[in-house]
């Protein structure tokens, strides 16, 4: 069994790779791109389509604010590149925004820059994966039904993929990434190129009636500036994502700082050059989409399924059905679904950091196999998986929840910077030059700070009862799960500190040897015990049925062995507790004694064999593990069933390159 499932995991994940092969794993930057920029680049797929989803609410009347609330995106998105290629120099270490935040305001600020990725990077697992389904079922319509199926299996494959390694996710990524920078482009000029010539395509959906929903028309004042900010900030999902390079320096190959910047800055400039021209293209195409397309579109079929907008817009400039019009939809769809993988790659590395700043349990921060977090890998899948689930795969409903975390850690992080930079300028050891680089590099975080922060309140005030409560509730929880969980590690840390006095050694050693009945097990138990040199040895027994008493005893007796058997009356039939008593009594007699308690347990090679042995001894070894001056020795006896995992064992020691050691003593 033990050996089936080592195949099983080296097919999927691949031979496990040594520590020293580390520097492998690192990323140039034509690999980096997909990996940590698919989710950025990815987010102009959907962005447009949230413009238009609010702005249609209130009819066709208020459209005419499409490209002026795209060029406040755009605005937006360019800062906060800039700030962030700022963050990847002064930084490099992966920890992104927690680490700025910490290290200028604080750990508990830093808690909560964490606590707001790590909702965020579930969110764009849910958000970017059921956005491809979205759109394979936008070239596929008979899979409609399969939606929430479709996004799981999708979560799965990218599990498995992950695991398998940094670099290896890298290659399978980087060909979708780049096949939908090209369609879109492509789609794009050739879109323009109709407009310009006079044949400007139409959308299918350009010739529906448009119904504003109530209370909607005729906005004016205050009532206006709230729907248009509301629409601004659906827009602002475009900028999600941004922050995973700044988390990921470290997989960068040398020098990473340089290699990062330059990867944000080609992804900043891809995002907004693609952005601006879906969105062009669905004004020239009348592009319409609704939310709830059966109440607001006249001519809109019960039956029928409404397309995304990046489906109408390539089956307007290519035609419906056509090879590019499929092309598109397969590399939309391809880099939706794999900019989750941006996700896959910035949690576990988080995670890491995390864990390593005892905020996180500290199996984050271990590497698997294939050198990959494979603990955090794990967790966000389970995670974003239930997501889906809860929320059947619908992108508008999940996308009210995708952008609070993002701009909570835009904001905490471009505001950490600008500390930085005030505490630069205030050592007053910079040069004339580097002082008007810090300077610039102040303005530029301070920009983005401010611009920040003014969206997550908009995000905050607009998408609250639409969802968003949601991430308002989970950030706190996990606040105070994280600083929980650092309070139980330093207080650990803090009791296992050894102070400046000698530990004294114990007085003497009580051996006891637990005895159920005279067999191997128990001879070998008596025989290790004996080895050690005790102060004095004890055979001990819990008697639940006389009978069988008498005649361990008569056993114990013929063998004539050197031990006296000391018997226990229980009657209650207890065990446990007669045995705690026994050794309680011993430490209340001699309290700088110690006892060992010895206690025979079999060596099985089947799970379901584990179910049928140990069950008291387990139950007892947990309970003795409590007591103070109370050492536990499981003295293990291999029945033949366990012959093939030690055969399996001498098979990998005997491997080139492994050394077997024995146990130091």
């Amino acid at each position: 069994m033990a050996k089936a499932n080592d195949v099983l995991k080296r097919v999927l994940l691949g031979r496990a790779l040594r520590s020293d092969r580390q520097s492998e794993q690192e990323l140039p930057k034509t690999l980096a791109l997909p990996i940590f920029a698919s989710d950025p680049l990815s987010s102009v797929a959907y962005a447009t389509q949230e413009v238009l989803v609010v702005l249609t609410l209130g009819g066709l009347a208020y459209l005419y604010l499409t490209p002026y609330l795209a060029a406040a995106v755009v605005l937006l998105l360019t800062i906060v590149v800039l700030s962030y290629r700022q963050l990847v120099h002064a930084y490099p270490s992966g920890g992104g925004d927690y680490e700025v935040a910490s290290k200028n305001f604080g750990p508990r600020s830093g808690v909560i820059v964490a606590s707001a990725l790590l909702v965020d990077y579930v969110m764009t697992v849910a958000v970017s994966i059921s956005a491809g389904v979205d759109n394979i079922i936008s070239a596929f319509v008979g899979l409609a039904d399969h939606r929430v199926a479709l996004a799981l299996a999708f979560v799965t494959l990218l599990t498995a993929m992950n695991l398998r390694g940094v670099k290896e996710s890298g290659r399978l990524f980087a060909v979708p990434t780049y096949g939908f920078v090209l369609g879109i482009l492509t789609m794009i000029g050739y879109g323009v190129f109709q407009a310009v010539t006079g044949n400007a395509p139409a959308a299918e959906s350009a010739g529906y009636t448009v119904i504003a929903e109530d209370g909607e028309v005729g906005l004016t004042g205050l009532a206006f500036a709230f729907f248009a900010l509301r629409a601004f900030a659906s827009g602002c999902t475009a900028l999600t994502g941004v922050e995973a390079i700044a988390n990921g320096v470290p997989a960068f190959r040398k020098p990473k700082s340089k290699n990062a910047a330059t990867t944000l800055a080609l992804m900043g400039g891809l995002a907004m050059t693609m952005f601006i021209g879906i969105t062009t293209l669905a004004i020239l195409t009348d592009v319409r989409y609704s939310e709830d397309p059966e109440i607001q579109f006249v001519g809109f079929g019960g039956g029928d399924v409404q397309r995304s907008v990046i489906a109408q817009v390539s089956s307007a400039v290519f035609g419906d059905g056509s090879l590019p019009f499929f092309y598109v939809q397969a590399m939309t769809a391809g880099i939706l679904i794999l900019a989750a993988n941006t996700a896959f790659n910035g949690f576990p590395l988080l995670g890491s950091i995390l864990a390593q700043d005892r905020n996180l349990p500290r199996q984050l921060h271990t590497r698997g196999d294939r050198l990959v977090y494979s603990n955090g890998v794990l967790l966000l899948a389970v995670f974003s998986g239930v997501i889906i689930s809860l929320f059947q795969a619908n992108v508008t409903r999940l996308i009210q929840l995708y952008i609070i975390g993002v701009f909570t850690a835009f904001t905490l992080g471009q505001a950490g910077m600008v500390r930085h930079w005030n505490r630069a300028l205030a050592s007053g050891t910079l040069t004339a030059e580097r002082r008007r680089a810090v300077l610039r590099s102040r303005a530029i975080n301070a920009t983005g700070c401010s611009l920040t922060g003014l969206v997550l309140v908009i995000v905050t005030v607009t998408k609250f009862t639409r969802g968003a409560y949601i991430v308002l509730i989970a950030m706190p929880i996990l606040y105070v799960l994280m600083r929980a969980i650092n309070r139980h590690y330093t207080r650990v840390a803090e009791e296992l500190e050894p102070d400046d006095e000698a530990v004294p050694l114990p007085s003497r050693n009580h051996a006891i040897v637990l005895v159920s009945k005279v067999h191997a097990p128990t001879l070998r138990a008596l025989a290790y015990a004996r080895a050690t040199r005790p102060h004095d040895l004890t055979a001990l027994t819990v008697s639940v049925d006389a009978e069988e008493s008498r005649a361990l005893q008569e056993a114990w007796d013929r063998r004539e062995l050197p031990i006296p058997l000391t018997i226990i009356d229980s009657p209650y039939r207890e065990i446990t507790r007669p045995v705690l008593d026994y050794v309680r009594n011993i430490r209340t007699q001699s309290p700088r004694d110690v006892v060992t308690v010895f206690i025979p347990e079999y060596v099985v090679g089947h799970w379901w064999e584990q179910l049928l042995h140990n069950q008291s001894a387990l139950r007892l070894k947990g309970r003795l593990l409590f007591q103070p001056g109370v050492m536990v020795t499981s003295v293990a006896y291999q029945l033949r069933s366990s012959e093939r995992l030690r055969d399996d064992d001498a098979a990998e020691g005997s491997a080139p390159g492994s050394v077997r050691r024995s146990p130091e003593r």
